[in-house]
């Protein structure tokens, strides 16, 4: 059982070590920068909430993900068009200028 123990504490130091491993070095940075850098990584931060509110929102949708939002729309529109008889698309019609074809 204490093998274990130390097997996982071990485990648990190396994580630790990686963690730390990936940051900012305070040779090659200002202090304002490692300030910035600290609060963009800090969970309680303000700097760190917009930076995860702004990656969700520019997050780029797989292409699978596409092609499927693609097929359903395609499917809405099928639906709609069998519901209300329509065997054409209304485009031109929502498009154009209703004068110019007086």
């Amino acid at each position: 059982m204490s093998a274990i123990r130390c097997v996982i504490a071990v485990m648990e130091s190396r994580r630790k070590e990686i963690v730390m491993a990936k940051g900012v070095s305070s040779k090659t940075h200002s202090q304002k920068e490692l300030d910035n850098y600290a609060n963009q990584h800090n969970p309680n931060n303000k700097a760190y909430k917009a930076r995860v509110a702004n990656d969700m929102a520019t997050k780029k949708q797989s292409k699978r993900a596409l092609a499927h939002e693609a097929k359903k729309h395609l499917k809405r529109q099928a639906e709609f068009d069998e519901k209300h008889g329509l065997s054409y698309p209304l485009d031109w019609m929502c498009y154009s200028n209703p004068y110019d074809f007086d």
